[in-house]
């Protein structure tokens, strides 16, 4: 069914769902930086986590395509992980232009010590709010993600 133009400049349902997603959202990454390790900032801990998940090299464009992020804002990001000795940057060796980024043991730790201060205040919200009420969300949320993404 086609949306009239009232209904698509004054949604209350869409303009409702995004202010809570937006907040919670701002909220989510308040906390979980107060609690990451000291020195490291979300934007570290999300790297160094897709890179301890998918346990292969990457690329620093593959990177910056994985997070929606310019080329610029993922250089400095990777910078500052090689500078704290968390990824190893390695030439391409197919291609000289480009670096391979991999996640260092030392990398792996601080991830480590990332995940286990952070899940406790993960944990403590699902409890709080209900499992199955989290799992029934789920599936909405994945869908929004999916469209926003098909859109970008």
């Amino acid at each position: 069914m086609a949306q009239s133009d009232d209904q698509k400049t004054d949604d209350p349902l869409s303009v409702a769902l995004f202010s809570e997603v937006f907040m919670v959202d701002q909220l989510a990454r308040a906390r979980l930086s107060k609690a990451l390790p000291k020195g490291m900032e979300l934007s570290h801990f999300s790297v160094l986590n897709h890179l301890s998940r998918t346990h292969e090299e990457k690329s620093p464009a593959q990177l910056a395509r994985a997070f929606h992020l310019t080329r610029g804002a993922m250089t400095n990001t990777l910078n500052r992980l090689e500078w704290a000795g968390h990824i190893h940057v390695r030439p391409d060796w197919d291609d000289a232009r480009r670096k391979m980024i991999s996640i260092s043991p030392a990398g792996r730790r601080a991830r480590d010590a990332a995940i286990s201060a952070i899940v406790p205040i993960l944990a403590d919200a699902v409890g709080e709010i209900g499992a199955d009420k989290v799992r029934a969300a789920l599936p909405v949320l994945r869908a929004m993600r999916a469209k926003l993404e098909d859109e970008g």
